[in-house]
């Protein structure tokens, strides 16, 4: 290997360390959800549940659910649920066939904000 890729490397390596690098890497993300991303349920749901990589910051973390046109259809009670700070949550009614629009917004504990959604049918 070269002297200067040996270099480039430890430079990389020791970058990862420094003060600060910590909080580049503590965006939270989505791990997994209820009903899963583009799933098909056969039933109806009573809530939608997400999981993140990350503690959440309640006060800043919003979750909605949306019907085919845009309407809300959730219950208005999107919360970080108290005992797993990494779990957003909130309450649907009996939801009719069809598709539904999951969006969300949380700030990780650093501060850093992420947005996404997602769809799932009801059959």
């Amino acid at each position: 290997m070269k002297k200067s890729t040996c270099i480039i490397t430890l430079a990389a390596v020791l970058s990862l360390n420094l003060p600060g690098a910590e909080k580049a890497r503590a965006h939270a993300f989505l791990d997994h959800a209820d009903p899963r991303v583009g799933a098909t349920v056969a039933a109806s749901i009573d809530r939608v549940r997400i999981w993140f990589d990350s503690v959440l910051e309640p006060a800043f973390s919003t979750v909605s659910v949306h019907d085919a046109t845009g309407k809300t259809v959730d219950k208005g009670d999107g919360r970080v649920n108290p005992s797993d700070a990494r779990l957003l949550e909130v309450s649907v009614p009996r939801l009719a066939p069809g598709t539904y629009r999951v969006t969300w917004s949380v700030v990780a504990r650093d501060g850093h904000r992420t947005t996404g959604d997602y769809t799932f049918v009801i059959k």
